[in-house]
């Protein structure tokens, strides 16, 4: 007897919906992104008990007439596409025809519809998938969604829900999303009959992301220009440096107007806000990306939020480029471009200083007191590879590069500022022109150390020590490529390699400056970044890490007493760096508390 049956149609159907519609926050993103592909320019979502017991959307889009209201409910019935050339090529956010028949098949589903030439529309009631009636409809023009009781006839998916509270959550979040992106649309959400959202259309997206982030976040953003390379065009909203996240809540991106998830876009931010982030962090960004939608794939997951590029690379490198050029030009905006706490300081963010290991470093013009002495960078090479003598060569300065003077760029200057006192033997309280700003002289002496070792670095490479025993590294295939691939960059960075037999190589040389008990396990690490790395250029980064330590090590420390003339040649030495406001950690190096502020903490000026 055949084991292998065809499904029922409802059961089918039922399945289909456990990949399409997985709680109601999914409902809402199936019908808002039906209501935008059919031109609605009013969207409203009312919800009850988080959307399990009811979701109803509300359009005002094109409408439909009752044949093609009967045709949705089928599955696969999709005005979107044709053939199988316009799969490649989706500019809408459906094309499945899974959603509507989905839904309806875990719910108590109304479908009411109408053109708006038509003087009459029609309305349809599903319950669990079985057409229960089919009705004129006399409302205004447009689609009205309903869906009530989510999976009451699915128990095994409905007590998997989480709380009222939880799913509202999601359901609001994904609202949100699709609101970012559609500024021209006006949304409404309503939980219970409360009102929770009101936006007004609006052609701004930076008000747009106002209305729902609020005055204070969406002013320190820093606008990305719109760029194009490689075929991807950027631009948005990004945090600066110092503004970030504990996880991604607050870093949203989209491709073509839909919000999407993918590792070239996470590897691309990562690469251009490098220093300017620290580890753990995620930063806040509204980006958008525009592509030739034959350029990648959004058919790999039901829910369509993570897509496949055709040129990863491209995408990865496009991004980085844009968020690290906006993030050194961020300085350079005059003042009255956006508020002074945006373009002068960022908000100071807390953290725990990391120190580590030594390794030589460029030291700075300003006349500061050399905190760690020359002979610690031998030191170091001594306890990573004993008996070795350490070479006798220095790393010669390299040329002072260059630099517009500050007031020509409209960013501030050492002039600028009136040295009051230092709190604490750690923080520099100056007078500025917005009011007080502090100086934290520990990070901002790692700023200028960090820069100028890796100017360091781009310019002659760094020294290595060769191996008393050199070390066999056993890699996989992959490894074994990328290694091939990048030798000539590796021994930039001080690190000799060679093949020595199927996916193994020998090491015979390390950068000088590298402290390590596992150097194996240091250069498996290596190997992991390079991975990530989209560009020649962003291979300088690899070695990054370790200077930004070593930075941190042979700065000033808190407890050490800097004189006026050497703070004052610090912050001269500060603002001249191309990235002045983070250290390489991702630490403010200046925090600024505007007049105005301080005028309402003592109660000269009225709150808001």
């Amino acid at each position: 007897m055949s084991k292998i049956r065809i499904l029922p149609d409802a059961l089918a159907s039922q399945v289909a919906a456990g990949e399409v519609v997985e709680r109601p926050a999914a409902l809402v993103r199936e019908l808002v992104e039906n209501s935008l592909d059919a031109g609605a320019r009013h969207i409203e979502v009312h919800a009850q008990r988080g959307g399990i017991a009811m979701i109803r959307i509300v359009d005002d889009g094109s409408g439909m007439d009752r044949e093609d209201a009967m045709l949705c409910l089928e599955r696969h019935a999709t005005s979107k596409i044709r053939t199988k050339e316009d799969l490649g090529a989706i500019c809408t956010f459906g094309f499945r025809g899974e959603a509507l028949p989905s839904i309806a098949s875990v719910s108590r589903f109304r479908l009411a519809t109408r053109e708006k030439e038509a003087l009459v529309g029609t309305e349809i009631e599903v319950n669990g998938g079985k057409l229960m009636a089919v009705r004129d409809h006399g409302g205004a023009p447009g689609t009205v969604i309903e869906a009530r009781s989510l999976f009451f006839n699915v128990p095994a998916r409905r007590k998997f829900l989480r709380t009222e509270n939880t799913e509202f959550a999601h359901v609001e979040q994904q609202l949100r999303l699709h609101a970012i992106a559609n500024p021209q649309a006006a949304f409404t959400l309503t939980h219970n009959g409360e009102l929770i959202l009101h936006l007004p259309a609006t052609r701004d997206m930076l008000e747009r992301i106002r209305g729902l982030v609020g005055d204070e976040l969406a002013s320190r953003l820093l606008k990305i220009e719109e760029t194009t390379l490689h075929g991807v065009t950027v631009s948005g909203y990004i945090g600066g440096p110092g503004m970030s996240r504990s996880n991604r809540q607050m870093q949203t991106t989209y491709l073509n107007g839909r919000p999407i998830e993918s590792p070239s876009i996470s590897y691309g931010l990562r690469e251009g806000y490098h220093t300017a982030l620290m580890k753990g962090q995620y930063p806040v960004t509204f980006l958008f990306i525009q592509m030739d939608p034959t350029a990648f794939d959004v058919n790999v997951h039901p829910a369509k939020k993570e897509v496949r590029f055709h040129d990863g690379n491209g995408v990865r490198e496009a991004i980085a480029r844009c968020v690290s050029r906006t993030l050194e030009n961020a300085a350079k905006l005059p003042s009255g471009h956006a508020p002074a706490r945006t373009a002068l300081i960022v908000p100071a963010v807390e953290t725990t200083r990391q120190e580590q290991f030594v390794m030589p470093v460029v030291t700075s013009t300003a006349p500061l007191r050399q905190v760690e002495p020359a002979i610690s960078a031998t030191l170091a090479i001594q306890k990573v590879l004993p008996n070795v003598e350490p070479p006798s060569a220095e790393i010669a300065p390299p040329k002072q590069v260059e630099r517009p003077k500050p007031e020509s760029q409209g960013q501030p200057a050492a002039s600028d500022f009136r040295i009051i006192g230092v709190l604490q033997k750690l923080y520099v309280l100056m007078e500025g022109k917005e009011g007080l700003v502090m100086m934290d002289q520990h990070a901002a002496h790692e700023r200028v150390n960090f820069e100028k070792f890796r100017r360091a670095l781009e310019t002659g490479g760094v020294p290595c020590q060769r191996l008393l025993m050199p070390i066999n590294l056993q890699t996989t295939p992959r490894d074994a490529d990328l290694l091939k691939q990048n030798q000539a960059v590796l021994s930039r960075l001080g690190i000799e390699i060679e093949p020595f037999g199927p996916n193994i190589f020998k090491v015979e040389a390390l950068p000088a400056f590298l402290k390590t008990d596992d150097p194996a396990a240091w250069l498996d690490q290596v190997i992991e970044e390079l991975s990530s790395l989209s560009t020649k250029s962003s291979s300088l980064r690899l070695s990054e890490d370790a200077i930004a330590t070593t930075a941190c090590r042979a700065s000033v420390k808190s407890n050490d007493v800097l004189s006026i003339p050497e703070l004052q040649a610090l912050l001269k030495d500060l603002l001249a760096c191309e990235m002045p406001y983070c250290c390489p950690h991702g630490r403010p190096t200046l925090v600024q508390i505007s007049t105005a502020e301080m005028e309402r903490k003592f109660g000269r000026r009225a709150p808001g």
